[in-house]
């Protein structure tokens, strides 16, 4: 395990008990991006960096009965958040590292990731597994709840230009991992990058 992973397992550790207590208003942040992703009934869709799966209601709204939704997560505490406020009935939940998915190729029609960028190590190769597991012409929507000039303020810093997340920077990021990005909006009450599987 490296210091990364051991350093993100770590600062969530901490937190997953109150995670969604210090964050109560962010349901329809969540539902509408959800929502712009254009799922379907029956589709397959993985939430990568689940946490406590504030998104898998939304999920599960989009995609139907018929449709599969897997959380999955690197720290179990935030996977136990999630059991304790009964988000596993609406999808799986998987401890695993988004660097290597146990997933099959091409088996996903969708991927949301939620406040995930910030907290990968390699984010090129890591936005190429996630393009791994998604068939051609399948959606990834990036998400924060707030946007980035809001949440470097929340966090006490300054935005600094080689921000993964800033679009100069996230396109072409997207672009060499197998994705091409459709559109992007960086609000004080959002961020949302959304891209499709390149074939």
């Amino acid at each position: 395990m490296t210091d990364d992973r051991t350093d993100v397992q770590e600062f969530f550790t901490a937190r997953a008990a109150d995670w969604d207590r210090r964050f109560p208003d962010d349901g329809p942040a969540y539902a509408a991006a959800v929502a712009e992703l254009g799922l379907r009934e029956g589709d397959r869709v993985l939430d990568a960096g689940c946490g406590t799966g504030r998104a898998l209601p939304s999920l599960r709204a989009a995609v139907g009965a018929s449709g599969v939704i897997l959380g999955v997560d690197l720290t179990a505490a935030m996977l136990e958040a999630a059991v304790d406020a009964g988000r596993d009935r609406d999808g799986w939940l998987l401890r695993a590292d988004v660097a290597a998915l146990p997933l099959r190729s091409r088996s996903l029609d969708a991927v949301f990731a939620a406040g995930l960028i910030a907290h990968l190590s390699r984010p090129g190769e890591n936005l190429r597994e996630l393009a791994r597991v998604v068939r051609p012409g399948g959606t990834l929507a990036l998400f924060h709840p707030i946007g980035r000039a809001a949440l470097a303020a929340r966090q006490g810093r300054q935005i600094t230009p080689e921000d993964l997340r800033a679009e100069p920077n996230l396109r072409p990021l997207l672009a060499g991992a197998g994705w091409r990005m459709t559109s992007y909006a960086d609000e004080d009450n959002r961020f949302l990058a959304l891209a499709v599987r390149e074939d």
